[in-house]
């Protein structure tokens, strides 16, 4: 780079970065870079639809693998994981048809999150709506499995918020009920909604809010499913970690350092992992109480920046992290040091989930480019990147869900991508 000129590659030549007439100038740096991004996503749109996509390993097709199952060179848990890895890389972009009993709204507003229920038969969504803050919503994903794709959405008009929500301050309980957080005003508030209120029922049927509480500054929350401190949900704050019971009412307070940015429970033992914007991931028995002077953080790691998202893995002894500088991270909580990282991921200041499904033996991320990268979870290997069909912003960061059993049980699988006011599928071939 040389200082007052960008290089244009179709021209071959420097051009001098001149000051603008009135402090406008059409050429920076961030308009330069835009465009080189724009270009490339175009490009990798055009390769995706002129050609099917092959594998990233080499030598890995499907005939490979049935030899060596047949042969016995296979175990049935690596064969299905390699069989993912082949679909994954074939997978095709269909867009689906949205409706609604609502006409008027359907496929109208912008998708800012889709968080998908256990058995990934529905999705909760946040919407924008014109008139300004967001509005909840939950999708119905029976008809996925059929030829022509399209879903069914229903609306909840009786609870709206004024600002966007993050990401990470939604988490799905049991039973059909949503734990949300609402940062509209000073103080906040946590909210519990039946899934009931999103049905196509009779309005005056709906039952309201299971419970509300005031809660300030709140940054993240996660509920716990773990039986022995059932009926209790946590909310990351500022420096603080507050843990209250539903049905009583009783909080619990645990100062931090930092923070609070990712939050979620064990379901095998009571523990609450928490990641903070300093970096720190730290653990708490939620049985202890907490004293003045004692030590109550169980398991520590560190990472370089803001931890944003953390996720237990089904033993329990592994959890991933992703932070601001783009690094996500596996770590062994027993010895308490990082076994994987899996690079590639784009990240500078925004607060983004990580996705992982060990039944397939994947990890997902959507970076601060756009782009959807997908990773094998057993060697850190990226099987592949996906471009967003929008031109890539700060407001179209794509949401993502991903199944082998979307719908259900007998679902399809495949991946599900929110950008704007669309909704595709990227089915398996």
């Amino acid at each position: 780079e040389l200082p007052g000129f960008y290089y244009d590659s179709e021209k071959n030549r420097y051009f001098r970065l001149l000051p603008g007439h009135n402090n406008y100038n059409p050429l920076t740096k961030e308009s330069i870079q835009y465009k080189e991004m724009e270009c490339k996503r175009l490009s990798l749109l055009e390769e995706e639809e002129k050609e099917k996509k092959k594998t990233t390993r080499t030598g890995l097709n499907s005939s490979m693998l049935l030899q060596k199952r047949q042969l016995g060179l296979l175990s049935a848990t690596s064969f299905c994981r390699l069989v993912h890895e082949l679909k994954v890389n074939c997978m095709q972009r269909r867009k689906i048809e949205i409706h609604s009993p609502d006409s008027s709204v359907a496929g109208t507003n912008n998708f800012k999150i889709i968080v998908a229920d256990v058995a990934c038969e529905r999705i909760f969504t946040v919407n924008d709506v014109q008139h300004g803050g967001c509005k909840y919503g939950i999708i119905n994903l029976s008809g996925l499995g059929k030829e022509s794709l399209s879903v069914e959405m229903y609306d909840n008009l009786y609870v709206t918020i004024r600002k966007v929500l993050k990401k990470s301050l939604i988490s799905l309980t049991p039973f059909g009920k949503l734990c949300l957080m609402g940062i509209a005003e000073t103080p906040g508030c946590a909210s519990l909604l039946p899934a009931s209120l999103f049905s196509s029922t009779n309005p005056g049927d709906r039952p309201g809010m299971l419970c509300s509480f005031k809660i300030s500054t709140a940054w993240s929350c996660a509920w716990c499913l773990n039986p022995q401190a059932d009926n209790c949900f946590s909310t990351g704050l500022t420096r603080r970690v507050l843990v209250t019971n539903v049905v009583t009412g009783h909080r619990q307070t645990f100062g931090t350092s930092s923070d609070v940015l990712a939050q979620q429970f064990a379901t095998q033992t009571p523990m609450l992992y928490n990641g903070c914007r300093s970096g720190e991931i730290f653990s708490i028995d939620v049985r202890q109480r907490n004293r003045k002077g004692q030590s109550w953080k169980a398991i520590r790691l560190f990472h370089d920046s803001a931890v944003t998202s953390i996720r237990l893995l089904k033993a329990e002894h592994n959890l991933m992290a992703a932070d601001m500088a783009g690094k996500i991270k596996l770590w062994d909580l027993r010895t308490a040091k990082c076994v994987k990282q899996y690079k590639g991921h784009h990240n500078e200041y925004a607060v983004l989930p990580v996705h992982v499904n060990e039944e397939e033996g994947l990890l997902t991320a959507v970076g601060q480019d756009c782009y959807t990268r997908i990773w094998s979870l057993q060697d850190a290997h990226l099987l592949r990147t996906i471009p967003s069909p929008h031109p890539s912003s700060k407001d179209a960061i794509p949401s993502v869900v991903f199944s082998s059993r979307l719908g259900g049980s007998r679902g399809v699988p495949g991946l599900l991508m929110a950008v704007k006011q669309d909704l595709y599928h990227f089915s398996y071939n």
